[in-house]
């Protein structure tokens, strides 16, 4: 049967720590399976932000019959199991009502678990479909214009991506100051692509160039309210978040994070996505291209929680309210006696 669920994740790619150092380890290491909460979003966001060297993981090649899709993973740890076991019992219902009717070329769908499995995948000569799910935006991006570039065969390919919204940070800012607010951000070569989409939300955006002096760039915008920070490795490095943490302290500014760890060391708030919240958006574009075809566009996450610092908010003279403790966005449930797949497909 399909949706095999024993090929491997590695576990560095699911930390990301070796390639960002110690204090990674202790900021940005991702949670026990058993404890449900931010710390997982990290390994959601960092997974591959940090890890553009890992060995490719190999994907079964089993026959496949009845269901019609397949996870590609890279280890058989606790997090892992957690994500594959979730995703099939979602997967399952959607193929099962639907296999019968598929009419599209493309009749086998991959699941790539991280950034390993992702590049296995875009690497075979493959008629298939591919939803990269755990893999940050700026790595999908890096992988795909590699596999271009190097001519492998083409595949269908989209993404639910690893880390935060911006447009979701960037309103969880506005809840929590309960005003407009002046947000800064520093945009790297793995970043630059959010460019049009951040000056289109009036952020004011800098470019850290090859060697460009972090301290620099704070200054500024040291008269912004907010600094949005996101995962990218040419401006945050093991010897530069602490340094930014401080400065934008000194500054009164506060950080909107990327990572539940990343609030914890000292940034305001993020929101975070768990792994369940990630399963659901994958499951609802398999359900939409399995229902017509159509192959959804890369996208960040949909759903999503929220925590805040609340002493570094009381530090900035912040009163944290309902409205942002509760931010967030949850999967639908199916109606009683609906397919999970019939009710995302549905979905607009």
């Amino acid at each position: 049967m399909g949706g095999n669920l024993d090929s491997r994740l590695r576990g560095n790619d699911v930390s990301g720590a070796r390639a960002i150092g110690a204090f990674a380890v202790r900021v940005l290491r991702p949670s026990s399976p058993r404890r449900r909460g931010p710390k997982f979003a990290v390994a959601a966001c960092l997974i591959a932000a940090f890890t553009l060297g890992a060995q490719a993981a190999k994907p079964t090649q089993e026959p496949v019959q009845g269901f019609r899709f397949q996870f590609v993973t890279g280890d058989d740890s606790a997090v892992t199991k957690r994500i594959t076991e979730d995703l099939y019992k979602r997967m399952v219902p959607i193929f099962a009502a639907f296999r019968t009717e598929l009419a599209q070329r493309r009749r086998m769908l991959y699941v790539a678990i991280g950034p390993a499995a992702l590049r296995e995948v875009v690497s075979k000569r493959c008629d298939c479909v591919v939803i990269s799910a755990f893999t940050s935006s700026q790595v999908y991006r890096a992988i795909m214009a590699r596999a271009a570039h190097g001519g492998a065969h083409p595949v269908a390919s989209t993404a639910v991506y690893a880390e935060p919204a911006p447009g979701d940070q960037l309103r969880l800012a506005a809840l929590l100051y309960r005003r407009p607010v002046r947000v800064g951000a520093i945009l790297g070569a793995d970043t630059a692509f959010l460019r049009p989409v951040l000056e289109a939300d009036r952020v004011a955006v800098l470019d850290a160039g090859a060697g460009e002096d972090i301290n620099r760039l704070l200054n500024q915008i040291a008269q912004t309210d907010v600094l949005l920070a996101l995962p990218d490795s040419t401006v945050y490095t093991t010897e530069s978040i602490r340094n930014i943490l401080l400065s934008t302290y000194r500054h009164k500014q506060g950080v909107i994070g990327f990572s539940g760890d990343m609030v914890k060391a000292g940034a305001l708030a993020t929101t975070y996505s768990e792994i369940e919240d990630i399963d659901a958006q994958v499951a609802e574009i398999a359900a939409a291209y399995v229902a017509g075809g159509e192959l959804a566009p890369p996208q960040f996450p949909r759903y999503f929680r929220t925590i805040v610092n609340e002493g570094v908010a009381r530090s900035l003279d912040l009163t944290v309210g309902d409205e942002v403790r509760n931010f967030a966005r949850r999967p639908v449930s199916p109606p009683a006696g609906a397919t999970a797949g019939a009710t995302a497909a549905r979905r607009p």
